[in-house]
């Protein structure tokens, strides 16, 4: 099984790729729009021979206009010269647009494909892996991405065909001085091989500590309420200072050598240009090249000295874009854990519920040595309902995640209506299961939209219907616009009990034949318990439903009680006999009683 690390830095034994090798897998999403990349191409070509030619018009206009004082051809070749710039100009404007738009086009789909992927990654990816640095690959990687792909390639490419045209016009135009320009190159290629190896280096490692800085950021600002009860604003904020100023100080690092690669190259290649120039006119003086050659050579000097100039900083854009590739790449390639089969069963439209726990073991990945569930076997009818009670870390909980199919078992199997789960499609048998968690989940929509997550297709009587039945329709209609009210991200307009009853009736509306509840009455008070109690209770009916329950008065109409401890089921019956028989329930339902609190309990 694929580590889950391994989308966020390769690992201490993981061989160095070559720099360009990480940027191979991108050029797949650049595929489907290959005419566009086309476009761009002839527009590239044609912007730099346009170019080119304005270094033979230049030369023209000296030796011919003003060396034979025609002004018939002075207005000939400065016509000539602005059709060449309109030109020039047309098919700039041609490659901006192709190249920009090929760019965003790319990167939106990289980050549809790496969501997409990250979604259906299982729970032990998330274990290892924060949320924050997911994230950070979603925006920071990808604009580096968008450079590459909608403006660095283009610029690399239009400067290596000016460095190539103006060479051989270089040479064309004067060899001996063309000799002097090529003793520079050398020169200038070592800088670049040795700073951009650093630059490299420097850019994964700038990625990886900004990536910290957004995860850090995005779990603190998700418990800021915990944060601000323990008055910790003060620690946190120190603690984001030491990461950001981490990453700025590796930012300088690269600024740095990139300022220095920069630097060295622009210095010696227009140094060279500079001797040159020097030379030339010296030979003009003496006869041996016209002023025009001089101007047209001294033209393609710069144009090339430029086009270098311009690869050594695109060459950074590049090494950073395949840092960034790398990683994203490397978020692609991680395996989800729970995949379907090749050929999955398929359950009936309307399957009956029965369930199977048969001789269960399972470890979570973060606890190999404590077994969360050990041997359970439980056979649920269709239709019945069961309480599953037990002290925290019973494996209740554990049991839901494999049911829904989060984890697989270690050994043994857990079957739906007779068939094994793992030969199933997750999807499809998670579409037939309602689940409302002890935490419910709000999103940051209106409260129809909350409602509407449990069947997308529900008409908005049905979701009325899902609130009424779920004691929700009350306070939803004294909120600003009702069920169009915006919740905030989290709910956070709401109070705990009324998020619960959101999550009730996105239940409630998905209608599966499958339900599990995780103490979905414990964020209610006294009266809307009572409500949400008998919806539920109604719901319950001829569907097979699990309750984990810490009030145990919720649990005494169930059909079968049965109670967990260490992972393992220790008895199991109804209500009066479990407790005439003295066990851990009847401990748990005293401390309880004692106590008036359902958390003892717990």
């Amino acid at each position: 099984m694929p580590s889950a690390t391994t989308a966020s830095a390769p690992s201490a034994a993981e061989p160095k790729r070559p720099p360009l090798s990480a940027l191979k897998p991108v050029f797949r999403f650049v595929a489907p729009y290959r005419w566009m990349a086309v476009g761009a191409a002839i527009a590239l070509i044609v912007t730099s021979g346009a170019m080119l030619m304005i270094g033979q018009a230049i030369r023209r206009v000296i030796d011919v206009g003003f060396g034979h004082g025609n002004g018939a051809y002075l207005d000939l070749y400065f016509g000539a010269l602005f059709g060449v710039v309109v030109i020039l100009a047309a098919g700039t404007f041609a490659r901006f647009y192709c190249v920009t738009w090929l760019g965003e086009r790319v990167v939106a789909d990289i980050r549809r494909a790496v969501y997409a992927h990250v979604l259906k990654l299982s729970p032990t990816f998330f274990e290892a892996t924060r949320s924050g640095e997911v994230l950070s690959r979603l925006t920071t990687d990808t604009e580096l991405i968008q450079t590459l792909v909608g403006s660095s390639i283009s610029v690399a490419l239009r400067n290596t065909l000016l460095f190539i045209g103006s060479a051989g016009l270089l040479i064309v135009t004067s060899p001996d001085l063309t000799m002097l320009v090529a003793l520079v190159i050398p020169l200038v290629v070592l800088p670049i091989i040795i700073l951009g190896r650093r630059l490299r280096k420097l850019s994964r490692e700038s990625q990886d500590r900004i990536a910290d800085l957004a995860a850090q950021a995005g779990e603190t600002l998700n418990a800021i309420t915990t944060v601000q009860a323990y008055t910790y604003e003060a620690r946190e904020a120190n603690r984001f200072g030491s990461h950001a100023e981490a990453a700025f100080g590796t930012a300088v690092r690269r600024i740095r050598a990139r300022a220095w690669l920069t630097a060295l190259v622009m210095l010696l290649v227009f140094g060279a240009v500079n001797a040159v120039m020097w030379i030339g006119g010296k030979a003009v003086f003496a006869g041996a090249m016209s002023a025009g050659e001089l101007s047209a050579f001294v033209f393609y000097a710069v144009v090339g000295a430029s086009s270098v100039g311009a690869l050594s900083e695109t060459w950074g854009d590049v090494q950073r874009a395949a840092g960034a590739a790398e990683r994203l790449m490397q978020l692609l390639a991680t395996e989800p854990t729970i995949r379907a089969p090749a050929t999955p069963l398929a359950l009936p439209a309307k399957p009956a519920g029965r369930l199977q726990f048969d001789a269960v073991r399972f470890h979570y990945p973060a606890r190999p040595l404590t077994p969360a569930l050990d041997g359970l076997s439980l056979d649920i009818a269709a239709g019945e309902t069961v309480a599953i009670v037990g002290p925290s870390g019973a494996g209740k909980t554990t049991l839901f995640q494999l049911l829904l199919r989060f984890y697989d078992p270690d050994s043994g199997h857990i079957r739906f209506d007779g068939c094994d789960i793992t030969q199933l499609d997750p999807v499809g048998l998670r579409q037939h299961i309602g689940l409302v968690a002890q935490e419910p989940v709000i999103f940051g929509a209106t409260v129809a939209e909350n409602i509407r997550y449990g069947r997308p297709e529900a008409t908005d009587a049905e979701v009325h219907a899902a609130a009424e039945a779920a004691a929700a329709r009350g306070f939803i209609q004294a909120l600003p616009q009702g069920y169009d009210t915006y919740l905030g991200e989290r709910g956070v307009r709401l109070s705990g009990g009324q998020r619960q009853r959101i999550a009730i009736a996105r239940a409630l509306l998905r209608d599966p034949p499958v339900l599990l509840l995780d103490e979905a009455t414990s964020s209610l008070d006294a009266e809307s318990e009572r409500k949400v109690q008998t919806a539920l209770e109604r719901l319950m009916q001829g569907r097979t439903t699990l309750v984990i329950a810490h009030r145990l008065a919720t649990v005494q109409k169930a059909d079968r009680i049965v109670v967990m401890d260490q992972g393992r089921i220790v008895a199991a019956g109804r209500h009066d006999s479990l407790i005439a028989e003295d066990g851990l329930y009847a401990r748990l339902a005293r401390l309880q009683f004692m106590t008036g609190s359902a958390a003892d309990a717990a």
